[in-house]
């Protein structure tokens, strides 16, 4: 940043600061417990740079489940407990639903039509056309085909490249979202569409990133023009925004074309299109269908990744699972979703990838639409609400000896509770739940339950040693696990035939 916008930025900082406290209305009731702040700054300088997680955990224990912060003259809540965030955003849900206005990847670099960034009328719309299309388990058993066709296709993919599972996963994920949501199938090797994604999936990570841009702290910033000293920001949202927006396009062309010619393949977007709509609904038909594909492209990528790291540092755990499926399904076939409610040790697997290797480590902000009193504490409107969905979903009092993985917390024993489901938190809350819960659980199970039966998932030997990886997680609002090094092979002769089988 130069020097001359950072010291337009500071002024505007104090400015803005002084006019907040002094506008600052009285409250009927004490806002929660916080870290104190500095004069004008406030809690500017609180607010962490890295991992905020762990930052709102250490908060959690100091000042209760509840905490609140202020910065800029916005306040913000952290919630730290899964029942409180329960009580708060589930059942008062009809308040926090909203969205806080996001400058840099909302407003301008064009991630406000997206589902996850919409509100009003649109978010209705948007949930509803997901809803019709994955939103109940009926809707997901006509598409359990699907799931099973494309969880072998991966494991061919692993059995021809097994150095590159992130690609793999990638490549897959792609693949069932793409035909669910365009009717399209993409290219084997390299698909333009899941590379278009891909990339825009890089953008977003980018442009939400905390702090990374002075706009989202300072709005005004936005009306700096471009050709301003350490504005070039500005460039970036607009090529940002312009992949945005072919990721939008294209495919949904594809399916108009597809129909015009009488050949497109049954998808969510074929039955919205064919009907009568207004302009404004064949645009939010665009927009869900992007928010769709961009969704489940990359959050089941970094769950069914986590398996693999999982796989590799517990491997008592992996041949306990594959115990269990030989038992049930045998050697002469791969498991299907037939077979599912016959594997409990899989699907205890699949809850602690989802507590264990938390995809979104904060969820997505909520704000409030006007003034709430909970649990005698003032939550101001508009306040922005961040859920420590890693710090709940790591919680020793929940969760004991919360950072090792052991699906058998949530497996029914004598003397022993079965522990909080997690998805009870990590898909989201209240209205801003995840509408695509169903299609993820349904890819991860096939994904997971197929790659067990025929597949050894080793630590990787270097000069005589096996080399454990670390448990490391990327730094963002969707994380996945950082490289590590394993060794995928497939469990004996008639694995491999399962796999290569047509």
């Amino acid at each position: 940043m130069s020097i001359t916008l950072l010291v337009v930025a500071l002024a505007g900082i104090i400015l803005w600061q002084v006019k907040t406290n002094f506008s600052s209305k009285r409250s009927p009731a004490p806002l929660p417990p916080g870290p104190k702040g500095l004069p004008l700054l406030a809690n500017l300088l609180d607010l962490p740079q890295k991992e905020q997680w762990r930052t709102f955990t250490d908060w959690g224990r100091k000042y209760g489940p509840i905490v609140h912060m202020r910065a800029l003259g916005q306040s913000f809540i952290v919630l730290n407990d899964v029942h409180v965030a329960g009580e708060m955003l589930d059942k008062k849900s009809a308040i926090y639903s909203d969205r806080p206005v996001s400058i840099m990847a909302g407003e301008l670099t064009g991630w406000n039509e997206t589902l996850g960034f919409s509100r009003g009328e649109r978010l209705k719309e948007h949930r509803k056309y997901l809803h019709g299309a994955i939103g109940t388990r009926s809707a997901i058993e006509k598409l359990n085909g699907l799931f099973e066709t494309e969880a072998q296709a991966f494991l061919k993919r692993i059995l021809r490249k097994p150095e590159a599972i992130a690609e793999n996963i990638r490549d897959t994920a792609g693949s069932v979202i793409l035909q669910v949501t365009y009717g399209y199938k993409p290219k084997e090797d390299q698909d333009d569409l899941v590379d278009l994604v891909e990339l825009a999936l890089r953008q977003f990570t980018e442009v939400t990133e905390p702090n990374a841009f002075l706009v989202d702290l300072i709005p005004p910033l936005r009306y700096v023009p471009s050709w301003f000293p350490g504005a070039g920001w500005k460039k970036k949202a607009e090529y940002y925004h312009a992949t945005l927006r072919k990721m939008a396009d294209v495919p949904l062309q594809f399916v108009r074309n597809q129909m015009s010619e009488g050949v497109a393949s049954p998808s969510m977007v074929s039955s919205l299109l064919d009907r009568s709509n207004t302009p404004e609904q064949d645009c939010n038909i665009k927009w869900a269908a992007a928010s769709m594909f961009a969704g489940g492209s990359d959050t089941t990528v970094s769950a069914i990744h986590t398996f693999f790291l999982a796989m590799t540092i517990y491997p008592d755990i992996q041949r306990k699972a594959q115990a269990e499926i030989d038992a049930v399904v045998g050697n002469d076939r791969l498991p299907t979703f037939a077979d599912r409610a016959q594997l409990p040790y899989v699907e205890a697997i699949i809850s602690e990838i989802l507590r264990w290797g938390t995809v979104a480590p904060l969820g997505v902000p909520h704000t409030l639409s006007r003034d709430d009193i909970h649990n005698g504490y003032f939550i101001p409107e508009r306040a922005i609400i961040l859920t420590n969905v890693k710090g709940m979903l790591h919680d020793p009092d929940a969760y004991p000896d919360p950072w090792n993985f052991k699906p058998e917390r949530f497996i029914a024993a004598e003397g022993r509770p079965v522990e909080q489901d997690p998805r009870s938190c990590c898909f989201g809350f209240g209205r801003r739940i995840c509408p695509g819960v169903n299609l993820a659980d349904a890819t991860i199970w096939a994904s997971v339950a197929m790659s067990l039966a025929v597949f050894d998932i080793q630590r990787k030997v270097v000069d005589g040693v096996e080399i454990v990886p670390e448990p490391r997680y990327e730094d963002s609002m969707i994380s996945h696990p950082s490289p590590f090094d394993c060794t995928i092979k497939p469990r004996s002769a008639k694995a491999e035939s399962l796999i290569l089988r047509d």
